[in-house]
């Protein structure tokens, strides 16, 4: 019997490290999966922009899938990973965002809205929300641009891309990416990265957004607007 009962204990043990082990494997596997997400911060406001592929493996689930949104009328968020986890955390945000707004009678700093983000996904990290974002948008201290990891780790950026078809994005970003540069001097520049991720990565692709986030407010770009920065960058 104590035999068995080691044995049993032994499985259990095994069965766990092995959970353990899996559950340490999101941040890496989620690295490879799909979508191009990227975000830039500019002289006078910020730029959110991505893909639109929704990918499960090698199926295309979705072709037009959202993944930005609108958080406050200052603030905006990327998703990559799982969509489920993700929305979770959008919809947490936002209503923290407007609750701010009511009970502060002004808008959410971005330095607190990406410490909320942070501490959700770290007190979620034995079992991780698979998920990475950008927060960014514009508030009484300028633009901003923060970088999330699904354990909670933060870090403000000037430029920066994830997703699978983030290597390619870079290529462009860094290239032509200046400090200083106005949005309309970067918009054609966000384009091209987006548009060169999407004919390179296959689990990029099918269409793209792209949000600006100035003192006037969150704006998605019409596809009219889109197709003529694409002439441009060109």
């Amino acid at each position: 019997m104590m035999l068995l009962h080691s044995g049993w204990h032994s499985a259990k043990r095994s069965f766990r490290e092995h959970q353990t082990m899996s559950q340490n494997n999101v941040p890496s596997e989620l690295v490879l999966k799909g979508t191009t997400t990227m975000g830039v911060v500019c002289k006078d406001g910020v730029i959110l922009a991505s893909d639109t592929r929704v990918t499960m493996g090698y199926y295309v689930a979705h072709k037009f899938g959202k993944k930005v949104y609108p958080i406050d009328e200052h603030i905006g968020m990327t998703i990559a990973g799982t969509v489920a986890d993700a929305q979770r955390v959008v919809d947490i945000l936002t209503a923290n965002a407007h609750l701010y707004r009511i009970n502060m009678n002004r808008p959410m700093p971005l330095n607190s809205a990406a410490r909320l983000v942070a501490n959700l996904l770290f007190s979620a990290r034995y079992i991780p929300l698979a998920t990475q974002v950008l927060v960014g948008g514009v508030d009484d201290t300028g633009p901003h641009v923060y970088n999330l990891d699904p354990y909670g780790s933060l870090t403000e950026e000037k430029m920066v891309s994830t997703g699978s078809g983030s290597p390619i994005a870079y290529g462009i970003l860094e290239d032509q990416y200046r400090e200083g540069m106005t949005i309309a001097e970067l918009l054609p520049t966000i384009a091209k990265a987006v548009n060169a991720a999407m004919k390179r990565d296959v689990a990029s692709g099918n269409s793209y957004n792209i949000i600006v986030i100035d003192k006037n407010g969150y704006r998605e770009l019409s596809e009219e607007e889109k197709s003529k920065l694409l002439k441009v960058g060109s």
